[in-house]
């Protein structure tokens, strides 16, 4: 690092658990966040700002006014434009020093294939379970570690499925993919706007402890927030021996 990383990060090289090491693996890292939105803004936000060398931001959708309430990658000057330029500017604004790629379409099939094998962490910021279903058979067949986040109205949950460890679950270990599920989504039923704040920093954190390996992560574990009553609930997730997509790993 120069002098001036070396000022840029002080805060984090002083954490005896860090260091210069742990920050030049941050430095040296590549981060695929899948959403753009409540979740993706402050998750990209923390990893730009923390130092992660090579972040890759894919979204789909552009920025619209209803957005602007709680995703804060996004400014009233940036409506109509796709979410992943408006990311990228300010991701800059943040560090200039890292490099953000774009993806502005849905990830599928060879393309994310593609997208996760070239990430050391994998963020699922995205709203849909369709989405997250495929973004863990993706992660499960390179063995990258992911780690998911989901807010609805004042309810939020974040885990790490890390498929490096062998007892590790995998998303669909928790949620088996099912053709009845109801999905629920903020355009329909609302969010608190710091809620998505909340789950999508605990998700930065988590990527930056998986990226430095530090800590214990939420592998294995399901963090849940009740946010009217802001509490925290922590509870066990096993692997599902039978799961229909990890059992062969």
């Amino acid at each position: 690092m120069n002098d001036r990383q070396l000022l840029r990060y002080a805060r984090h090289i002083l954490l005896d658990e860090l260091g210069i090491e742990g920050q030049e693996k941050f430095l040296a890292a590549r981060a695929l966040i899948v959403g753009a939105g409540g979740l993706g803004s402050p998750a990209a936000m923390y990893l730009a700002s923390a130092g992660v060398g090579h972040i890759t931001l894919v979204d789909d959708d552009v920025v619209e006014l209803s957005n602007l309430q709680r995703q804060l990658l996004h400014t009233t000057e940036s409506l109509g434009q796709p979410k992943v330029e408006s990311g990228r500017r300010a991701l800059h604004a943040f560090n200039p020093e890292i490099v953000v790629d774009t993806i502005a379409q849905r990830l599928q099939g060879d393309a994310l294939e593609a997208a996760v094998a070239g990430a050391d962490v994998v963020l699922d910021c995205s709203d849909n379970f369709a989405t997250r279903h495929q973004i863990n058979r993706a992660c499960v067949h390179h063995r990258k570690p992911l780690v998911s986040g989901a807010a609805i109205r004042f309810d939020g949950q974040v885990s790490v499925f890390d498929l490096r460890g062998e007892t590790s679950p995998c998303y669909h270990c928790l949620f088996p993919e099912a053709d009845d599920v109801e999905e629920a989504n903020c355009a329909t039923m609302g969010v608190l706007a710091p809620l998505v704040g909340i789950i999508g920093s605990v998700q930065a954190a988590e990527a930056l402890k998986v990226l430095a390996g530090i800590g214990e992560t939420l592998a294995g574990r399901l963090l849940c927030l009740d946010g009217l009553a802001m509490q925290w609930r922590s509870l066990n997730v096993p692997r599902d021996e039978e799961c229909a997509v990890c059992a062969g790993r």
